[in-house]
């Protein structure tokens, strides 16, 4: 297995780079989830039925996964500080200029934008935690950057919805907009450490394709990345409409919301370090199985219904899911790449966010019969991933950690 670390990286600079990679991707999955809390309140602001506004969300999310196949190609081959720099400096842009729009449509148009031009950053963290750490020591750095992500969830949700009569939508967007741009300064004296530690390269489109071929071609790759695609469909489906279940069957308002949400997002912004260190040491055969499970469990509570003080804690038991799930996906992800790993992780970011786009369109055509049969649905997909994959990863141990038959195929 190659590791990909680099050399001639202090481990001082190394873990200051960690820290303002994972302050951007908090920024970027801020913006991402800051949407969703506000589709009732954009609903009542343009006229528009709250499914229409829904549609702002996949219209950014699957846009940004199907960018992240170029993003890491070109990554391979021009450097991955230039693309991540140049992507950065887009979503600053054009979250800012979302902030113009004057009408659904053209919100739609904006998030398109932003998607294609802001993906080739988080992807590219990741890609990079893969050369600097050696993989038996990864699960701490992804567990920093998948926690910033769920920090992103965890305030961006409840923030996006408290924000709005306070600053409005527009405010919200361009003071997210500003953040970016902020954090793009504090990468930039990265740019030479980043450059080091990938180096490009070359190769034809047949070899191209060969990559995701052999990505693709082993019983490893194949169910990673389709449970990678089946767990974001749950997770984006569920949360998309969270804000809207909490208001029609709760009656909530947006601060009710907000504080309800706020608890999305905390297990894995407190934990997401820790749930890394113990896959490193148990593995991910442990784990996984417990996060599908654990969040079948939340969208079952969600269906039978509970009381609405018990809100936020529903909402972490259903991010603790996704915490103890996605982030261990990735860890094994940078094990596939070989030498083209912003190819590996392009076609990981790229499932994942297809994934959420789907999740969103695929919930909100079954809640047109009603939050039942849609959180059943939903909980009875994740639950069979669950049970399956005590199996399927049973193989995914430390070094040294005897593996149990089942799971020997690679």
């Amino acid at each position: 297995m190659t590791t990909g670390v680099s050399s001639g990286v202090s481990d001082d600079v190394r873990e200051r780079l960690l820290r303002t990679l994972a302050g951007t991707t908090f920024i970027i999955f801020f913006q991402a989830y800051m949407v969703a809390p506000i589709i009732p309140a954009l609903s009542r602001i343009f006229g528009a039925t709250e499914q229409t506004v829904s549609l702002i969300v996949p219209a950014y999310l699957i846009p940004y996964g199907m960018a992240t196949l170029a993003y890491g190609l070109l990554a391979d081959r021009l450097g991955i500080h230039r693309i991540m720099l140049a992507s950065l400096a887009a979503f600053a842009t054009l979250t800012a200029l979302t902030a113009s729009a004057a009408s659904i449509g053209q919100i739609a148009f904006w998030r398109i934008a932003t998607g294609l031009g802001a993906s080739g950053v988080v992807p590219l963290a990741l890609t990079l935690v893969g050369r600097l750490f050696p993989y038996e020591q990864r699960g701490r750095p992804l567990g920093w950057l998948f926690g910033a992500m769920a920090g992103g969830m965890a305030f961006g949700s409840p923030l996006g919805a408290l924000l709005v009569p306070l600053i409005g939508w527009r405010g919200l967007f361009l003071v997210v907009g500003v953040a970016g741009a902020g954090t793009l300064l504090l990468l930039l004296p990265y740019r030479h450490v980043i450059a080091a530690a990938t180096q490009p390269v070359t190769g034809t489109w047949g070899s191209l394709l060969r990559g995701y071929k052999n990505l693709l071609g082993t019983s490893r790759g194949q169910r990673t990345y389709g449970y990678i695609l089946v767990n974001s469909i749950f997770h984006s489906g569920v949360f998309t409409w969270l804000a809207v279940y909490f208001e029609r069957r709760y009656g909530m308002g947006a601060t009710g919301v907000g504080l309800a949400l706020l608890g999305y997002g905390v297990p894995g912004f407190l934990f997401g370090p820790l749930i890394g260190r113990l896959a490193d040491r148990w593995g991910r055969a442990r784990l996984l199985p417990l996060g599908l499970a654990l969040s079948a469990a939340a969208a079952a509570v969600l269906f039978t219904g509970f009381p609405v003080k018990l809100a936020p804690v529903v909402a972490m038991g259903l991010s603790l899911g996704y915490d103890m799930t996605q982030p261990l996906f990735g860890g094994i992800v940078t094990s596939l790449g070989g030498k083209q790993p912003g190819q590996a992780m392009g076609l990981n970011v790229f499932t994942l966010f297809v994934g959420f786009g789907l999740g969103s369109l695929i919930f909100g055509a079954i809640v047109r019969h009603g939050f039942g049969p849609a959180l059943a649905a939903f909980a009875t997909m994740e639950l069979l991933a669950a049970i399956c994959s005590v199996r399927l990863f049973s193989s995914e141990v430390p070094a040294g950690v005897p593996r149990s038959t089942p799971g020997k195929a690679e």
